[in-house]
């Protein structure tokens, strides 16, 4: 891995042993801040495996440097230098998306789509409740898959494909979904090979195995898998 560049404070020798060395201080060159605009990942290196330290929530601040490596960005955590995804900062703070208790308000409909309810048909409950909300607030989505005959959440009824083929509001979706899993009922969401669950929610996104194809990785849809009937929308 390429060391990204810092400033090397000098530092006088120590009247100690010859033999003993002290390791140079670094010094993080910060250029700006910017916010996370989701939960966000705290990483020791710029890499999808390395080891995570901290997630912040939507809307921290970050002290930031200009150094970009492998799409993560060098920045300032606790005065230390760490890695962050850069893609998941902005120049603005986020504003908070909040759930509702309540069906139909708050940005969760529980009206029929206007595209049609058979891809309801053997869905749980919490199902249901996704691709409602989901038709109504994000119209971008071409279509919908459900229930078939499988093993797994699809084949309970208990997971939604959503068909999205422009990844910005793919993730919007994603997050949006994720902001609000205990009024919809949903205990996993799985876009562009990364995922997040509610019962490792403190992790934030983690990266998946490759499966082998664009969709197997769901680059072209958010997979959403729900509890059955929890939701409290």
């Amino acid at each position: 891995m390429t060391r990204p560049p810092v400033e090397i404070a000098s530092i006088p020798k120590p009247k100690s042993s010859a033999s003993e060395t002290i390791a140079p201080i670094l010094k993080l060159k910060i250029t700006d801040s910017k916010y996370a605009t989701t939960g966000l990942n705290v990483r020791t290196k710029p890499s999808d495996v390395a080891s995570v330290v901290a997630v912040l929530h939507t809307g921290t601040k970050l002290a930031v440097t200009k150094t970009i490596t492998n799409g993560f960005r060098y920045v300032s955590y606790h005065d230390k230098g760490r890695w962050v995804k850069n893609k998941y900062l902005s120049d603005s703070k986020p504003k908070a998306t909040k759930a509702s208790s309540s069906g139909g308000s708050g940005g969760i409909s529980g009206a029929p789509c206007p595209s049609g309810s058979s891809v309801e048909s053997g869905l749980t409950r919490d199902a249901i409740r996704v691709h409602r909300a989901l038709c109504h607030r994000y119209p971008q989505i071409t279509s919908f898959l459900g229930r078939r005959t499988s093993s797994g959440y699809h084949g309970e009824g208990r997971a939604l494909d959503c068909m999205i083929s422009d990844s910005t509001v793919g993730w919007e979706i994603a997050n949006w979904v994720r902001a609000n899993a205990k009024s919809l009922g949903a205990m996993e969401v799985i876009y562009r090979q990364q995922i997040w669950t509610v019962q490792r929610s403190s992790e934030g996104w983690r990266s998946m195995s490759d499966r082998g194809s664009p969709t197997a990785n769901h680059m072209d849809h958010v997979h959403v898998s729900v509890y059955g009937s929890s939701g409290t929308a």
